[in-house]
């Protein structure tokens, strides 16, 4: 009997310990009232980024739509990936090389006025590459932009939080 009431009071400890240093499980965004009905404009609307992004928001409350019932407007108008050559090994191949990916985006209401004014996020990542092991360096890439993507999705999101309605 006593077993079963230390484990619960233990529980019980753990949780308060967690919730008094402030740790929260992430959750939905709290974005601006504004953005209840969103047109995202985006040159690949299918890009990760774009999937990512979409989903996050939907979860946030986010009810994307085009034309006249739109309350704010997302556009995105940089959303790339490139990759470059950082080192060249003896034999004249690639050995390591970074992706960056940069996105740029900027929040308006339908009338123009700026929410939230353009902002640039770009992340990079760099990979070694084993001219032995291709198939893993592709997939190693493919995850990576994979990771860049959804890190970049993220951090919109937290801007898109600090959206200013009085702003413009």
């Amino acid at each position: 009997m006593s077993r079963p009431v230390s484990r619960w009071l233990l529980m019980l400890l753990a949780g308060l310990a967690v919730s008094a240093c402030g740790f929260q499980l992430r959750s939905e965004a709290r974005l601006p009232e504004e953005m209840s009905a969103t047109q995202m404009v985006v040159d690949d609307e299918n890009s990760t980024l774009a999937r990512r992004l979409r989903t996050m928001l939907e979860q946030s409350g986010v009810r994307f739509t085009n034309g006249a019932e739109a309350t704010a407007v997302l556009e995105i108008p940089t959303n790339r990936v490139v990759t470059e050559v950082l080192t060249i090994g003896d034999n004249a191949r690639v050995k390591e090389y970074r992706i960056t990916h940069t996105v740029r985006f900027r929040l308006t209401d339908t009338d123009g006025r700026e929410l939230l004014p353009m902002q640039t996020l770009r992340q990079a990542r760099e990979i070694s590459f084993d001219e032995q092991k291709i198939l893993a360096a592709s997939r190693e890439q493919e995850y990576l932009e994979k990771d860049l993507a959804e890190t970049l999705a993220r951090l919109m999101v937290t801007r898109l939080e600090s959206a200013d309605p009085g702003r413009g």
